[in-house]
């Protein structure tokens, strides 16, 4: 349940280096290298959008990990602590196919966001599917 001493969550412009590699590591368990690296180059050129942390969960179908959770805890802290949050990495899902989004790098910033408040406007950066 969110909390109701809602600290701000802050946001760095744009996400840090190390989370494009993070977000390959994961893509790479669902499709071919050449398609990961197509679709990371996708992410770092997209702009950056906003969306609410219970409409990327929903979109994604990924629960709300607990606030225990030792990276959701981190980063709980990181936003008490007023440091800024890098921006999510995501890949667009397929309606029509049934296909979720894909957090390929944020899943625990979501987390945290939601706890601070589901409505957060959450910093992301957005690539189409592969087709």
């Amino acid at each position: 349940m969110p909390d109701d001493n809602k600290d701000e969550v802050r946001w760095l412009a744009q996400p840090e280096d190390q989370d494009y590699p993070s977000a390959a590591d994961y893509l790479s368990l669902l499709e071919s290298d050449d398609v990961v690296t197509s679709v990371v180059a996708s992410l770092k050129d997209a702009p950056i959008q906003h969306r609410k942390a219970k409409d990327i969960l929903r979109a994604a179908g990924l629960p709300l990990l607990p606030e225990d959770n030792a990276h959701v805890a981190s980063d709980l802290k990181k936003i008490k602590d007023g440091k800024k949050l890098s921006p999510i990495l995501i890949v667009k899902g397929d309606l029509a196919r049934g296909i979720p989004a894909q957090v390929a790098d944020g899943y625990h910033r979501v987390c945290a966001s939601y706890y601070t408040d589901e409505n957060t406007d959450i910093p992301l950066k957005l690539a189409d599917a592969p087709r």
